[in-house]
């Protein structure tokens, strides 16, 4: 669980980040957390913009984030950023405060 000082601290990290994964028409599918799952090992901090199913944004993004075994740091308008601590310490990116 996040604190809101390391929340703060995450989202001041994504302002500068592009959304690496996108929800369109098709709402939440097995598609959109593999595509998450797989940017999360890559990278520790994501960014997910809803380009459709606007009005469902924070209930699919507390789902993915159950799902994809991360933390959700925060929603705002239509991008949620994600953030999972990579398992591998030589590939830890980001040490939170």
């Amino acid at each position: 669980m996040l604190t809101s000082k390391q929340r703060s601290f995450l989202s001041g990290l994504a302002a500068s980040l592009q959304p690496t994964v996108m929800i369109g028409k098709e709402g939440l599918s097995e598609g959109v957390v593999r595509a998450l799952q797989n940017e999360l090992n890559v990278r520790e901090l994501v960014k997910l913009r809803f380009i459709a199913s606007k009005e469902d944004r924070r209930s699919f993004s507390e789902q993915l984030a159950q799902e994809a075994g991360a933390e959700l740091v925060r929603v705002i308008g239509n991008v949620a950023i994600f953030y999972k601590m990579a398992e591998d310490a030589e590939k830890r990116t980001i040490t939170l405060p």
